[in-house]
């Protein structure tokens, strides 16, 4: 039995013996042929010392590295060299660790698969086909790239030109009055400036500091059938050689605002010298910005002109065009109360005339006529909707002369006061108009001179019934002062009507009309005007424009020494530096 035992063990020895050489032969061999299951994978060419982070196990399979002769690799156990290096081991990763043990038995058998988690884990990342910049190369390359170097660049007018957000009331008519409709005609806002110019044409200004200023030269030469604006027998052509100049202002600031336009021009006549005549106008407007509700105003304004010599205020035997002037300013606050808007206005003006050389030699002492108003104005406002908003006016004013008695014994200080109601309307943002009615009276210190009783009438209209075609329309009436004997004042009633339209970008004309009546009160002295204009400019760039106008203005009166009619004709350059 002993005999027995000893040879079963030899037995089992050598056969031990046998298996693990045969095994030692196999792993030997895995390195030059790469087993059948990695016939599909395409790193299988390359030996698995070279794979990701695998080295060859005891079975022959692929193992981690760091993981020796155990094959129990995911169960932990560790050999020295790389497996205490535990930062660099892949081992430790997430994706390598495994829920359980690899089966028993089967790291020690030959040909045994590996696990199928673990070659699940650790096979080689699909293949990618096509090219992955291909499309941010052809959007790169095919994409179209704006150069500013070569996009024209045309400049936006800065100032001057584009046309009022909001018709403000005009102004009531001055103290002295309106000479002639022809005046009227040339010195509303429609026909003073060139109007709305294509802002490929349209001037600059010059730019200084926080200001923008746009100053005009024009040059006229033309003809003009009755420059003394006398009556027909008297009248005498003369060649007309008129000058114009006229600076426009404007800041740039964020809050508060401050323009002006100033402006003035002389008309020599070679033929005529005595008709040669200077006139100019001018005013300048400050808003303070205090708020969000509350707007301070400031203004201050001018007009000097001529009086012609058939006015009944000269008579028959004045020889020369004596100058007048008058001039002020006002002040006043607008405050907001949600919807209500209410402001208070107080105003200064001041007239002074020159005195006047008669057909003898003689002159004609004016300095009676000099006189100065002081007024106040308040009005409400209430605001229905953002289109239309009515309110309701006062106006308080007294004038006091420098002479208390003039020349033909009245005393012709007086106190007038108005009332008024209208609205404003904002249509849209191409109509915009202001319109207003009430009645006025106006009471004298001499009782030898009548009160005067008469109807207030403004109204202002801006109406762009195109992109080339404009229309604007002006009315306002007042009462005026006079020197007539026995008149105690002139109740004016002046309308102007302008249409301007661009045939090409720097091609426009502008058609208009002017009426004028004056009814002195207390005699039989009625003047009715009228006007009508013709203007056309071509703009050869932005500073350049060739002008030309016609004017026609004619006054018909009930005085035979005051009606007269007029042609005037005019050619010219206009400069805008």
């Amino acid at each position: 039995m002993r005999l027995c035992g000893l040879l079963l063990c030899a037995t089992a020895l050598s056969g031990a013996l046998g298996w693990t050489a045969p095994a030692q032969a196999q792993s030997a061999d895995q390195d030059a042929m790469p087993p059948a299951f990695e016939a599909g994978n395409p790193l299988a060419r390359k030996r698995p010392s070279e794979r990701f982070g695998l080295d060859t196990g005891q079975t022959g399979l692929p193992a981690l590295r760091g993981a020796g002769g155990n094959g129990n690799v995911l169960a932990g156990g560790q050999t020295s060299g790389d497996a205490g290096d535990a930062g660099d081991s892949v081992a430790r990763l997430p994706r390598f660790r495994s829920a359980g043990p690899p089966v028993s038995g089967i790291s020690g058998a030959r040909g045994a698969a590996a696990p199928a988690g673990l070659l699940r884990q650790r096979a080689a990342p699909p293949r990618r086909y096509g090219l992955p910049t291909r499309v941010l190369t052809r959007a790169r390359t095919q994409g179209y790239v704006t150069d500013l170097r070569l996009t024209p660049v045309i400049q936006t007018p800065v100032s001057g030109v584009p046309l009022p957000t909001a018709v403000p009331l005009p102004t009531a008519i001055p103290l002295l009055g309106l000479s002639n409709p022809g005046r009227l005609l040339l010195s509303s806002p429609g026909f003073r400036q060139p109007g709305e110019a294509d802002p490929a044409y349209a001037p600059l200004g010059i730019k200084l500091g926080t200001m923008t200023f746009l100053p005009a030269f024009t040059q006229s030469v033309g003809y003009d059938t009755n420059p003394d604006q006398t009556t027909a027998r008297a009248a005498k052509g003369s060649t007309a050689l008129r000058s114009d100049a006229e600076l426009l202002f404007r800041s740039d600031w964020s809050s508060s605002e401050l323009s002006g336009e100033l402006r003035g021009g002389y008309s020599e006549f070679p033929d005529n010298e005595m008709a040669s005549r200077p006139n100019a106008s001018g005013v300048t407007r400050m808003r303070i910005d205090v708020n969000r509700d509350t707007r301070v105003d400031l203004e201050t304004r001018f007009v000097v002109d001529t009086q012609r010599t058939g006015s009944p205020d000269l008579g028959a035997a004045a020889t020369s065009r004596p100058i007048f002037a008058t001039y002020g300013a006002s002040a006043g606050v607008t405050e907001n109360f949600n919807r209500i808007q209410v402001t208070l206005r107080g105003s200064i003006d001041r007239q002074v005339f020159d005195d006047a050389r008669l057909a003898d030699g003689t002159a004609l002492i004016q300095s009676d006529r000099n006189a100065n108003q002081y007024g106040v104005r308040l009005r409400a406002g209430y605001e229905i909707s953002p289109v239309i908003t009515p309110f309701v006016e006062t106006l308080l004013d007294t004038r006091i002369y420098d002479t208390p008695v003039d020349q033909q014994g009245f005393r012709r200080d007086s106190d007038g006061v108005g009332f008024t109601a209208g609205a404003t309307v904002t249509l849209t943002r191409f109509v915009s108009a202001e319109i207003s009615a009430g009645l006025q009276r106006r009471d004298y210190v001499d009782p030898k001179l009548r009160a005067i009783t008469a109807p207030i009438f403004n109204a202002a209209l801006i109406w762009q019934v195109s992109p080339l075609t404009t229309v604007r329309f002006s009315q306002q009436t007042g009462v005026i002062e006079t020197s007539v004997a026995g008149s105690s004042g002139v109740f004016t009633d002046a309308a102007t009507l302008e249409v301007q339209h661009d045939l090409l970008r720097n091609l426009s004309i502008t058609v208009g009309g002017g009426f004028l009546s004056s009814d002195y009160q207390g005699v039989q002295i009625k003047e009715r005007g009228y006007s009508a204009l013709a203007r056309i400019d071509y703009r050869f760039n932005r500073w350049l424009t060739l002008r030309g106008s016609y004017v026609y203005q004619q006054i018909t009166s009930t005085d035979r020494t005051s009606s007269f009619s007029d042609n005037i004709f005019l050619l010219g350059m206009r400069i805008n530096p």
